[in-house]
C-alpha cells in the first residue's frame, strides 16, 4: 500500500506500510510541527475556538490557531469537506497536530476582552488574521476524544489581538444581536440558511446565540452534541408529517466505520448498535420510541445524535418518515478516535448510497444478516433478537388489521 504523499521517504519511522498507522501519524506529526512552535509569539489565523470541560464551571478557554499565516487555515477544521474528499487519519491528524490552543481560564459566566475577541472571531465565515503573545512556548501533544477532532499543542495565553475585521454573515449578526431569540431557535434559523452543524457547534460554545441574559460558554464536546440533538428534533417533528418509506437498506463507510441502516415503513423511531467486527457480542445500543427520549443515550453517546441527523436529513430529502436501525461496525482501519464527526459523516455516506428495497421485512433482515457475514464476519443473530425497534414493530397493532 503506498505511503500518503506528505510522509518523509525512507524514513524509519514511516516504512510500515499502513496508511492510517496511528504511530506513524503521531511521529511525523511531532518533526514537522516542532520546528514551528517554539516561540511564544507568533501571527496567524483563527480557526475555531476551544471550550474545555474539566473543572466547570471554571473552565479553560482557547482560541485554536495556525502556527503560522496560512491561506488555507479554514481546511484545519472542515470536517465536511474532510470527509467529502475522503481525506485520511493521516491527513487530519497533519492538519489537527498544527493547531495550538491558546488558552486561559474562566468562569462560564464571566466576561473578558479574550472571550469577546473569541466570540468575534468564531463568528467569522472564514478564519481571521490574529497576533498571538504567550506565557511560554506551546508544548507538543495530540490529544484524541470520541467526541472531539484531536487537538495540538497548547500553552497560556498572554495577550491576543484581531489584525483584521472578522467577516460575520447578516444572518449570524442577527442572532447573535438578538437577545430574546432562544438558542434552539438561533441554531434551527442558522442550520435552515445553510450554516453547517460544525459552525453552529461553535458559536454555541462560546455563548454568541440564546436570550441574552442566560449566555454562557459551553464545552466544545457539550456544544457538539447539543447542536445534532437540536437539529435532529427539530428534523424529526417535520418528518412526521410525512407519508411511510419503502422497506431499505443503505450501507456506506468513512475511516473504517461502516454503517447498514435499515429503514422500516413503520412511524418514525430509531435505534443504533455498536459493535467492533473484532468482538461484535459486546456491542452498546441505544433506542428512541415515536414520543422521543427522555434521557441522553449514554451508551452510544455522542455517535448516536450523529447518525440520528444523518438519517432524518435523507428522510427529509425524500419527505418521508420510517423506523430506523443503524448497525455501526468499526473496523481495524479505525485506528484513532478523531470526534464524533467520523460517525456523521460515515452514516452521511451510508445514506447517500444508492439504497436496496425489499418487499418485506423478512427479507430485508436476511440481507443484513448475509451482508455482515460475507463482509465483517459477524452474526447478527443475537442482535437482531435484542433490538427494541424490532420487537416493538413485532409487538404493534395496526389499524388495518381491525378492518
Amino acid at each position: 500500500m503506498q505511503l500518503p504523499k506528505y510522509t518523509v521517504k525512507n524514513h524509519p519511522l514511516f516504512n510500515c506500510g499502513n496508511v492510517n498507522c496511528p504511530i506513524c501519524a503521531k511521529a511525523y506529526s511531532m518533526l514537522k510541527v516542532k520546528k514551528i512552535i517554539a516561540k511564544e509569539n507568533f501571527s496567524s489565523d483563527s480557526v475555531a475556538p476551544f471550550v474545555g470541560r474539566y473543572n466547570y464551571p471554571n473552565i479553560n478557554i482557547g482560541i485554536l490557531t495556525t502556527p503560522e499565516e496560512k491561506e488555507d487555515a479554514w481546511l484545519y477544521d472542515a470536517p465536511k469537506y474532510w470527509a467529502y474528499n475522503n481525506f485520511q487519519i493521516p491527513q487530519i491528524i497533519d492538519f489537527r497536530s498544527s493547531l495550538i490552543n491558546s488558552r486561559t481560564s474562566i468562569n462560564v459566566k464571566a466576561r473578558n476582552s479574550f472571550l469577546e475577541l473569541n466570540r468575534e472571531a468564531s463568528m467569522s465565515s472564514k478564519p481571521v488574521d490574529i497576533d498571538i503573545l504567550l506565557k511560554e512556548k506551546p508544548r507538543f501533544r495530540i490529544n484524541y476524544d470520541n467526541f472531539i477532532a484531536p487537538t495540538g499543542p497548547y500553552a497560556e495565553l498572554k495577550k491576543a489581538k484581531l489584525t483584521e475585521n472578522p467577516k460575520i454573515h447578516t444572518k449570524v449578526q442577527k442572532v447573535y444581536y438578538d437577545n430574546d431569540l432562544k438558542a434552539n431557535d438561533a441554531i434551527i434559523y442558522l442550520y435552515e440558511s445553510n450554516f453547517d452543524e460544525n459552525f453552529l457547534s461553535r458559536i454555541l460554545s462560546v455563548g454568541n446565540i440564546g436570550i441574552g441574559k442566560n449566555r454562557k460558554l459551553v464545552p466544545t464536546r457539550w456544544s457538539i452534541t447539543a447542536t445534532d440533538d437540536i437539529i435532529g428534533k427539530h428534523l424529526i417533528n417535520e418528518i412526521k408529517k410525512c407519508s411511510q418509506a419503502n422497506y431499505s437498506a443503505f450501507f456506506g463507510n468513512y475511516l473504517g466505520n461502516y454503517y447498514l441502516i435499515l429503514m422500516f415503513p413503520e412511524v418514525w423511531s430509531y435505534e443504533l448498535f455498536e459493535m467492533h467486527i473484532s468482538n461484535a457480542n459486546n456491542y452498546m445500543a441505544d433506542y428512541e420510541p415515536y414520543d422521543g427520549r427522555k434521557y441522553y443515550a449514554k451508551n452510544t453517546a455522542g455517535g448516536y445524535y450523529t447518525v440520528r441527523l444523518a438519517v432524518l436529513e435523507k428522510l427529509k430529502e425524500m419527505k418521508k418518515q420510517g423506523s430506523v436501525l443503524a448497525l455501526r461496525f468499526i473496523s481495524g482501519d479505525y485506528t484513532l478516535p478523531l470526534g464524533v464527526f467520523v460517525t456523521r459523516e460515515a452514516a452521511r455516506k451510508a445514506m447517500s448510497s444508492k439504497p436496496i428495497e425489499f418487499s418485506s421485512k423478512e427479507l430485508m433482515i436476511e440481507y443484513a444478516k448475509k451482508l455482515a457475514k460475507k463482509k465483517f464476519n459477524v452474526d447478527l443473530t443475537a442482535i437482531i433478537k435484542k433490538s427494541i425497534l424490532l420487537k416493538k414493530m413485532q409487538q404493534q397493532y395496526k389499524l388495518i388489521e381491525f378492518l
